[in-house]
């Protein structure tokens, strides 16, 4: 099906701001602009054919220059926590911003991938936009002129693939993820919808993680605790377990390492409710299974009131910390080295 775009603001600098909008013959609809390659819409069908748009966000685009809770972000191009903000690549030794008790969080606020303008190629051929973005040197603290693309496609099976590219002329970390917040019920259907979603993730351990929700190194079995989702169970659960790895974070907010990883693409959760099931594929080694534990009161799309806990997000990446954690797989790429990472949303119903 054609692809459309139209207008969806200016910068505050004065750059003209897009959307995109992918359609299937399934009645699926995914929206995505141009600034930060951030995920807009996603519309889908439920088992009564009712259409609902499954993703938080906003309707104006000034609102995305803002986006405190990434709503819907390409992050990069370090996502999650590193440790103090620094990281040593080759002997060498950077400091990126203290953004998040001490820490740094998704690599910068202000200036990450999230809040850059990427150049936008419409690919008819696979049903598809590529965003593409060049970040220079030292931007964000971390080394080399990075070029980076993310390709959304959307297929006729429901599924909305996201394919990252990306090269360095220095060694670097490349470790994007995609932030969307889900709510299978629909973007306005609140906690009690989230809290109802029956989860189900191929993730026997997680990493455990110290007071500022950094890794310690250890992988902890989930097996016997609230983090245990390798059966079907609710999310609302064990969201309110007094075991200390959930309250110090107030509900879920953490790296699980998935089953048999070997960089091939697996399926690793499947999420459903509402009458919509939704699968999650990554080569990945890890995903942050976040609840909206710290989501703040945010005035979304039609006026919606978000708040605590009214969506959740799989964000695909390698560990937090990583860079720093010798017994993790390295989300460093060598000068010239290309990262490649895909991972896909499909629905059922």
């Amino acid at each position: 099906m054609a692809i459309s775009k139209e207008h969806f603001g200016k910068t505050k600098d004065g750059k003209e701001v897009s959307l995109y909008t992918l359609k299937n013959g399934k009645g699926m609809e995914a929206v995505i602009t141009d600034f930060g390659a951030i995920l807009v819409n996603l519309l889908v069908k439920n088992n009564k054919g009712e259409v609902k748009d499954v993703v938080l966000g906003f309707d104006k685009f000034e609102d995305y220059e803002s986006n405190p809770a990434f709503f819907g972000s390409t992050v990069g191009p370090s996502a999650n926590r590193i440790a103090k903000g620094e990281c040593v690549i080759e002997g060498k030794k950077y400091q990126l911003i203290k953004n998040n008790d001490g820490n740094n969080l998704h690599s910068d606020y202000e200036i990450g991938f999230h809040k850059q303008m990427w150049t936008a190629e419409i690919l008819e051929n696979i049903n598809g936009v590529k965003f593409s973005y060049e970040m220079p040197d030292g931007l964000v603290g971390l080394p080399g002129n990075m070029k980076v693309s993310v390709t959304y496609s959307l297929t006729e099976d429901n599924e909305l693939k996201l394919e990252y590219e990306g090269v360095s002329d220095k060694a670097t970390i490349f470790n994007l993820t995609n932030h969307s917040y889900f709510d299978l019920a629909g973007h306005d259907a609140g906690k009690k919808a989230v809290l109802d979603t029956k989860l189900t993730l191929s993730a026997s351990k997680f990493t455990e993680i110290d007071s500022g929700a950094i890794p310690t190194g250890k992988l902890i079995d989930v097996k016997g605790t609230a983090m245990d989702f390798t059966s079907p169970k609710l999310i609302g659960e064990g969201i309110d377990s007094d075991w200390e790895q959930m309250t110090m974070v107030k509900g879920y907010d953490h790296n699980y390492a998935i089953d048999n990883y070997d960089g091939t693409l697996r399926k690793f959760a499947v999420a459903s409710c509402d009458g919509r099931t939704m699968e999650v594929y990554t080569d990945l080694p890890g995903f942050q299974f976040y609840s909206g534990n710290n989501l703040s009161p945010l005035v979304g799309k039609n006026g919606v009131n978000y708040d605590v806990r009214d969506a959740f997000c799989l964000e695909t990446q390698y560990f937090p910390n990583s860079v720093n954690e010798s017994s993790f797989v390295s989300p460093v790429k060598k000068a010239g080295e290309k990262y490649h990472t895909v991972t896909i949303y499909k629905f059922l119903c």
